[in-house]
């Protein structure tokens, strides 16, 4: 059985041994539960009372002795659509009290640097901007590698709906050799901007500009059978004087380009 489905749910290790025995087990006492779950005994009441909190286990008590039974497995997706209503209820109250968290940063004097690692770290570097970049601000991004994982492509479409909806504004200068089916994609969107660069320079990481921050990203796929797969990564830089000197590299990029036919 593939239990890392249901600890990406939201279980722990412990909740799943004692839940999938209990489910084999039916209505049980503690001690049989300990048995086959391998659970030590001394947690075995905390396990089984985090499982009931999550409405996957139940209890009746007969003869002074409490008798426990699992919910139906079709319990499990409630319980993850409760947690996910939860998870956007939380995530609601901490973007409103986002402009208080920043309010209260420390501010750093002279050159910030920060390197973030994997495609969540890439997702955390590069959603700095919506707490930077409001209505009628523009993002510059260029040298954007032609070859990018699925993930990559299925972020970048959410991420133009919500970037949409804040109304501020990207504008793309893509690597030669990209699809053009990629550069439409991201053209469907309002207020996307993509183009072919008009060079032939090729490079694995490529660059994001706007307000103070740069950030240098690379994110390739192993491109041959016996080369090594880069896992993606980011690097962000905050200085004003940084960013204002890729900006200018980007302008000059900018104006050499075309829209796209």
């Amino acid at each position: 059985m593939q239990t890392e489905l249901l600890k990406e749910a939201g279980l722990t290790e412990g909740e799943i041994k004692v839940y999938l025995s209990l489910l084999e087990i039916g209505t049980s006492t503690t001690g049989p539960i300990i048995e086959k779950s391998k659970i030590a005994k001394s947690i075995i009441y905390q396990i089984l009372e985090k499982l009931i909190d999550k409405g996957l286990v139940s209890f009746i008590i007969k003869e002074k002795t409490k008798y426990f039974q699992a919910a139906q497995p079709q319990k499990i997706l409630d319980y993850i659509d409760e947690r996910k209503e939860k998870l956007e209820e939380n995530r609601n109250k901490v973007e409103n009290m986002l402009p208080k968290l920043i309010s209260i940063a420390q501010p750093t004097d002279g050159i910030s640097v920060q390197v973030f690692e994997g495609f969540k770290g890439f997702v955390t570097s590069w959603e700095l901007m919506y707490s930077k970049l409001k209505k009628g601000d523009e993002y510059h991004a260029w040298g954007i590698y032609p070859l990018q994982e699925e993930r990559f492509h299925l972020y970048w479409e959410r991420d133009n709906l919500r970037r949409k909806k804040l109304g501020f504004e990207g504008k793309l200068l893509f690597n030669k050799g990209t699809p053009k089916e990629i550069l439409k994609n991201r053209n469907s969107f309002k207020g996307s901007d993509a183009r072919y660069m008009n060079s032939n320079i090729k490079t694995p990481a490529w660059f994001v500009v706007y307000k103070d921050t740069t950030i240098i990203c690379l994110q390739t796929l192993k491109i041959e059978e016996d080369g090594p797969r880069e896992k993606p990564a980011s690097i962000v830089i905050i200085n004003k004087k940084i960013a204002q000197t890729f900006e200018a590299y980007f302008q000059e990029l900018w104006k050499d380009t075309k829209p796209l036919k």
